[in-house]
């Protein structure tokens, strides 16, 4: 062997020496540690409600000029209604509905009520659904006539239909979600009302019943 292949040799294990040397001043000397606590609460998790919810506290009548001679109209628009059912599990044999019940119109001077029979309402879903529910029938005032002789519907809003689940309870388990409806009304007064303001309250009730 010769002197230069002998020099090669050792630059080359010099070189290897400087690159582990390199390496080694990366390593930091640890001088002190502290901890950090990492907290949670987990909630029990809701089972989930039944719910009713309106869009609006209030809406104004206004009228319809010339809608006839016999009587005098009012129209104006329910706001939203929404049922909500967020239950993992619905009860066997049960089904909901939501009904509207009109108090008297009360005059804030003093005038004479009108009844709740002379309001009336075209319930109409707002959100698309499969068949799961269904809107009411339509209501007609006192003033209209029945179109239904043997059980008349011009009572106006005396407890009446706005949506209801036409599904069993088996089924409404799968169709849990949230359904929305409103309603066109209508309040027909004698041509002789007295003048000025009045007000109702329509009060909207969810019920659960069983089959």
């Amino acid at each position: 062997m010769n002197r230069s292949h002998i020099a090669r040799t050792a630059a080359g294990v010099v070189g290897g020496l400087v690159l582990v040397g390199v390496g080694g001043a990366a390593i930091a000397e640890e001088v002190g540690a502290d901890g950090v606590d990492v907290n949670v609460t987990i909630e029990e998790q809701a089972a989930g409600a039944l719910s009713l919810s309106v869009a609006a506290e209030s809406e104004t009548l206004t009228e319809v000029e010339g809608a006839s001679a016999d009587y005098r109209e009012f129209t104006g628009a329910l706001p939203d209604v929404t049922v909500a059912d967020t239950r993992a599990e619905v009860p066997d044999g049960v089904f909901w509905y939501v009904t509207g019940q009109a108090s008297d119109f009360v005059g804030a001077d003093g005038q004479a009520p009108i009844t709740p029979d002379h309001l009336g309402w075209t319930p109409a879903l707002v959100t698309e659904g499969n068949g799961e529910v269904s809107p009411g029938d339509e209501v007609s005032t006192s003033l209209d006539e029945s179109t239904n002789p043997s059980t008349p519907n011009n009572v106006g809003l005396s407890g009446e239909e706005l949506l209801q689940m036409a599904l069993d309870s088996s089924e409404a388990t799968a169709a849990n979600g949230e359904w929305t409806a409103n309603a066109d009304l209508t309040l027909k007064t004698p041509n002789d009302v007295e003048a000025g303001s009045y007000t109702s309250t329509v009060t909207l009730s969810l019920f659960e019943d069983t089959y």
